[in-house]
């Protein structure tokens, strides 16, 4: 059943949004590419990093307007639990960074972001019962998780032993 919202949902755009492209543009800057980085093979595939920085921030506001609408919908225990399901995969993926590129744990980041994909995957189809476009708004972020997914193994694939641990 598709719900009324009890508010807004711009209101809580106006802080949701921001705080979220902030926050997942400063641990990407926090532990972004450094030298380790590009001294790594990758795959004919891989976009340049440039784009990266482009494409981060719009799927971060994307994201932010899908919280933004769900939050302004009336309180229920499925709302609470797709809340949820989003705070933690956008935990997730703020800390992403620093497991591939800080710790450089690349075989870690690997299945970190598996993590990030099957928890985002289920905080979007309680999004989309909650408020369908607020379910469709995280699908661009859903394929672009798809490709780091990709891109990630392609990484780990041609270069074998690099990965470290990522406690140790």
């Amino acid at each position: 059943m598709i719900e009324k919202p009890s508010r807004p949902w711009w209101k809580y755009a106006i802080l949701f949004v921001p705080l979220i492209v902030i926050g997942g543009s400063a641990s990407g800057i926090g532990f972004g590419p450094d030298e380790w980085y590009r001294d790594l093979e990758k795959p004919a595939f891989q976009p340049p990093n440039y784009l990266f920085g482009i494409v981060w921030p719009i799927l971060y506001a994307l994201l932010g307007v899908a919280i933004s609408m769900i939050l302004a919908s009336p309180k229920t225990p499925k709302r609470d639990a797709a809340i949820a399901l989003f705070v933690i995969q956008l935990a997730l993926n703020f800390a992403w960074s620093y497991v591939f590129f800080g710790a450089h744990a690349i075989e870690v980041a690997k299945w970190h972001l598996a993590a990030i994909l099957v928890i985002a995957a289920l905080a979007a189809g309680r999004f989309f019962r909650i408020r369908p476009l607020a379910g469709w708004l995280m699908v661009p972020y859903l394929l672009w998780l798809i490709f780091a997914f990709t891109l990630n193994s392609a990484i780990v694939e041609l270069n074998p032993g690099v990965s470290e641990p990522l406690f140790g």
